[in-house]
């Protein structure tokens, strides 16, 4: 496992790890859902990359699929692993990434139990990000001043509905076909969604997101809790607003009772 790399795999309680990679801070949360007396499905991940590069991932194990905990930390320690080989090639981001996924990908399907689990990581090199997506864990960045400037598209009917414009984001957060995923690592057909460069600015907010979060804000909810202030605080504010909505205690708000994961990532000015 490559020196340095965090790994926070599902349990019973909430875990919370805060740290620097890649000349920026993050913060990584991951706690199951409430309504559950089963493991955490969801693993994250945080791996540096040489001096100056940083790796984060978010891995949901596909509910109702056998062993979700196991799919996705394997997953997870399988990019972990390939990635530290792709180091000592000094090997080029992008082809590590890939090759990484693809490694989990086989990792996943030889645990020969027909479990699945999605994959959404981000890689910051300086001030360049780049996502790679499988299935409907999400990642956002978000400016100071609130601009979205990525948010990728969950591999889902309802997340292709919401691209293709026969749905915008609040009626896809409340459709009933919104727990289905179209596409997940264990599957012979797995596809990986590889996003366009993006040139971070000065306090820029990065965050990936397990379902367990994304299924239970809106979209300008996270925003507006993410863009300023300290990064350990939005993830309390980010998470404490999605226990409440699991809870049911808002009507007409979503609420999906589901493990949650989240990674947030900033840099300070002057760091590319």
């Amino acid at each position: 496992m490559s020196d340095g790399a965090t790994i926070l795999e599902g349990a019973t309680e909430p875990h919370v790890l805060s740290g620097t990679v890649g000349g920026g801070n993050y913060v990584a949360y991951t706690c199951r859902a409430p309504d559950k007396s089963s493991e955490n499905e969801d693993t994250v991940a945080v791996i540096p990359y040489g001096p100056g590069a940083a790796v984060m991932l978010v891995a949901d194990g596909a509910g109702g699929l056998p062993a979700g905990k196991r799919a996705s930390l394997a997953a997870a320690t399988s990019l972990v692993d390939s990635l530290e080989v792709a180091m000592a090639e000094t090997m080029l981001l992008r082809t590590a990434i890939l090759n990484g996924i693809e490694a989990a990908n086989a990792a996943v399907k030889g645990l020969g139990n027909g479990c699945a689990t999605t994959l959404t990581v981000i890689t910051i090199e300086g001030k360049v990000l780049r996502s790679y997506q499988v299935g409907d864990s999400e990642a956002v960045v978000v400016g100071q001043r609130g601009l979205i400037k990525l948010q990728t598209m969950p591999h889902s009917p309802t997340g292709f509905a919401v691209e293709a414009g026969f749905l915008n984001q609040k009626e896809a957060l409340h459709h009933e076909d919104r727990y289905l995923v179209s596409n997940l690592l264990g599957l012979s057909d797995m596809r990986i969604d590889v996003g366009a460069e993006i040139e971070l600015s000065p306090r820029d907010t990065v965050m990936i997101a397990s379902d367990g979060l994304m299924d239970n804000l809106h979209t300008e909810e996270i925003v507006d809790r993410i863009r300023v202030g300290p990064i350990d605080d939005a993830v309390e504010k980010i998470v404490s607003l999605a226990k409440r909505r699991m809870a049911g205690v808002s009507a007409g708000q979503p609420s999906k009772p589901d493990d949650l994961s989240v990674v947030l990532y900033r840099k300070p000015p002057g760091n590319g």
